[in-house]
């Protein structure tokens, strides 16, 4: 009996890999598996929400196999790996082929890594791991040379767009089109944040958007909204309390929103405020603190437009 699922990035997660969004250049060798009904160890990664376990969780469902998931950032020591992964590995199952899901494998501490490393080579023949995460960095060379790995791209926005589009005629919601573009370019790449904020915007089969409540402590929509404005000295101040408010750790986001939105809030400038983007980009890379590093950029950035 299939579950119904309330939370719609569950009931609209697909099963089937023609439904996957994006990524093209991985579906060739995923269906390669698929045929086959073999794979090598996995490690797939990428930015949060863009469709990991996604696709950890079709290919176990698609591959006649018995599998463990683990969520690493809960179950993340060496215990974990040495029993629930060992036992699992080490009985004997009901198919050929066993596959061991660790999701957010990069909270996994370097000690239960190292264990985990032992046993991909001890069970190898009969057990193979898809191992997800958002920082590949943080995971040991040994491990990721066990894998074939493979970097999970954000889909466009147009079709992530058209996704959530599909999703609210299903569920019978009347939209407008420049609704969603909204609540796209406020979530975007995270493609879960964007769904589960949609179906937080539904009021009477009706989207209404409230940008205040749409993404908790967001400051991207807000930072957008505010480049509109024509009073340099008042859009300094409000960016300058916005990031503050924010606790932003992390402005790659922010970065690229900027470059994407520049027909919204920086006509006439798009060059200049291009050459601006890709220096604090860069910058950001090497600071220590990275808001007054923003901050900096957003500076020449008002200068530039107002």
């Amino acid at each position: 009996m299939a579950i119904e699922h309330s939370l719609w990035v569950e009931k609209y997660r697909p099963l089937e890999l023609e439904n996957y969004i994006g990524n093209e250049h991985l579906k060739s060798k995923v269906r390669v598996y698929l045929e086959s009904g073999d794979m090598p160890h996995l490690l797939l990664f990428g930015r949060a929400g863009t469709g990991k376990t996604t696709l950890a969780k079709m290919l176990v469902n698609s591959i006649d196999c018995d599998y463990l998931y683990i969520n690493a950032s809960d179950e993340n020591n060496v215990e974990t790996v040495r029993t629930k992964v060992k036992n699992f590995a080490s009985t004997i199952g009901f198919k050929d082929m066993k596959i061991i899901i660790l999701d957010e494998c990069d909270y996994i501490t370097p000690n239960a890594q190292a264990a985990l490393r032992n046993l991909m080579e001890t069970f190898s023949k009969h057990c193979r791991f898809i191992l997800t995460c958002n920082f590949v960095e943080r995971v040991i060379d040994p491990i990721q040379s066990r894998c074939q790995s493979f970097q999970i791209i954000p889909p466009d926005r147009k079709d992530v767009a058209l996704h959530l589009s599909q999703i609210l005629k299903n569920e019978n919601v009347t939209f407008k089109n420049s609704d969603i573009a909204t609540i796209v370019n406020g979530g975007y790449p995270d493609i879960r944040r964007v769904i589960n904020a949609t179906q937080r915007q539904v009021v009477d089969e009706k989207l209404v958007i409230d940008k205040q409540s749409m993404f908790e402590n967001d400051y991207k929509i807000t930072l957008i909204e505010i480049l509109k404005n024509e009073n340099k000295r008042e859009s300094f101040k409000k960016i300058r309390k916005l990031l503050a408010d924010s606790k932003v750790t992390d402005f790659s986001d922010g970065f690229r929103l900027l470059y994407d939105t520049l027909d919204d809030w920086a006509v006439g400038h798009t060059a200049e405020v291009i050459l601006t983007l890709a220096e604090g980009q860069r910058d950001d890379i090497v600071v220590v603190d990275k808001e007054i590093n923003f901050m900096a950029t957003m500076v020449k950035i008002l200068t530039i437009i107002k």
